[in-house]
């Protein structure tokens, strides 16, 4: 997140506002080592993630979500009595704190398991330090595909539960592809954040979309700053390449600010909009003047996929933490849901064992397409999950007319994908 947009707001306040916990809660994400469940013997388990500054949104609804599922586990009697304590730890955002916090956290307080809720950029650096103390490690929020796509960067204990870049541009390519032959939208110009994730995601994403529609050029490339406050020099180049299609990886406040800011220009009455991180409530409802029949990405929504048990959740958590979930919220109740599965197999904590009880494994998920979700073995990576795209509306659920893409040509383009990089 950036921009002008800081945190998350009310439930019950205007649109220009995110959500905001309660005092409790609020107090509980703050600060390190206060989750922990009552009694001895506790199952420690540790989470660096980005609790300060304009993009704590983040951090808070990985912790709202994974809290979520193990709070229900410890109200079940946990696992033969031990419950599961979360401890916190304040990143904030800078991949060498995430790097230490990991440390500190295995080393210091005890924690064989670790929820890596950082940013791309952090996760990075998490990754190189699962390598080397070997505890079990999800990376719960990362999207930037090379993090487990990269054989060079694999740890036998490290798995994604949050969702892959090349999966949502596959997707998201092919949607993109069909709607410019029917629109005749040839002239593409692009806008994201200029770092790995935005760099990378852009790129994997215009790769399919000239896939599938050879007649797709791209004419022009915007790279702002993350966390940028002022987008008129962007937008003004936009207009002046005269695009007739605009991708962009922009996400959170920067995505909010960049809207907000283009609507004064009127960008997205002339431009045809596809945004692959609009689709989350939080930026949903804080942008001031929402856009009919923008392109918005999956992220999460309450009717994606449109099931008794992810409007169940979605109760669930509205009713916990008096926010909405985000698409991190989901990505790390994904996480808590394979560790505790994991640890019923195993009856102990052990990274290595747990490791092996989580790669490969299937569980029941509101958040896959088909009820389930898969930790795939080769690469450990989460499949399954919704990927696709919709209209937005200026209403509830703000998603219409949402396309689900097929998993069956995700999985057989991202294999060639992977042979091309030599990531096979």
């Amino acid at each position: 997140m950036g921009g002008n947009v800081v945190t998350n707001h009310k439930l019950n306040t205007g649109r220009r506002r995110f959500l905001k916990t309660g005092a409790a809660t609020a107090m509980a994400l703050s600060a390190p080592a206060i989750l922990r469940a009552e009694g001895t013997g506790a199952i420690r388990v540790g989470m660096p993630t980005i609790l300060s500054g304009v993009v704590s949104i983040l951090g808070e609804s990985s912790v709202a979500g994974a809290k979520l599922v193990f709070d229900e586990f410890n109200a079940s009697g946990g696992l033969d009595g031990r419950k599961i304590e979360l401890i916190t730890r304040d990143s904030r955002a800078k991949p060498e704190e995430a790097a230490k916090a990991v440390r500190d956290l295995v080393n210091g307080d005890g924690c064989n398991i670790i929820l890596d809720a950082e940013a791309s950029s952090g996760s990075f650096a998490v990754q190189e330090v699962i390598k080397s103390i070997g505890a079990l490690c999800l990376h719960t929020v990362s999207e930037a595909t090379p993090l487990s796509a990269d054989p060079a960067l694999h740890a036998p204990t490290a798995f994604r539960s949050a969702r892959q870049g090349i999966h949502d541009a596959i997707g998201g390519g092919a949607y993109a592809a069909a709607v410019a032959k029917e629109k005749g939208l040839k002239r593409w110009a692009t806008c994201s954040p200029d770092y790995a994730y935005g760099r990378t995601t852009t790129a994997e994403f215009m790769e399919y979309a000239k896939y599938f529609n050879s007649d797709i050029e791209v004419i022009g490339q915007a790279w702002p700053k993350l966390f940028q406050p002022d987008y008129t020099e962007v937008i003004t180049r936009i207009l002046q390449w005269r695009p007739d299609a605009l991708y962009s990886a922009l996400w959170g406040g920067d995505l909010v600010s960049f809207i907000d800011q283009a609507n004064l220009y009127a960008l997205f009455d002339q431009t045809e909009t596809f945004s692959v991180n609009l689709g989350d409530y939080p930026v949903l409802t804080a942008v001031e003047q929402l856009p009919n029949g923008m392109r918005s990405g999956s992220r999460y929504n309450k009717v994606v996929p449109n099931t008794p048990e992810n409007n169940a959740f979605y109760d669930a958590y509205v009713a916990k933490f008096g926010t909405l979930p985000t698409n991190w919220s989901w990505e790390n109740a994904t996480a808590a849901t394979f560790v505790i599965e994991a640890l019923k197999d195993v009856g102990t904590d052990d990274p290595v064992k747990l490791a092996e009880a989580i790669r490969g494994r299937t569980i029941a998920s509101p958040f896959g397409v088909d009820g389930t979700l898969t930790m795939r073995a080769e690469d450990h990576t989460l499949t399954g999950y919704a990927v696709g795209y919709g209209v937005t509306t200026a209403e509830e659920p703000f998603m219409k007319d949402f396309h689900t893409s097929s998993w069956e040509q995700i999985l057989e383009l991202e294999a060639d994908w992977k042979k091309r990089q030599g990531f096979a």
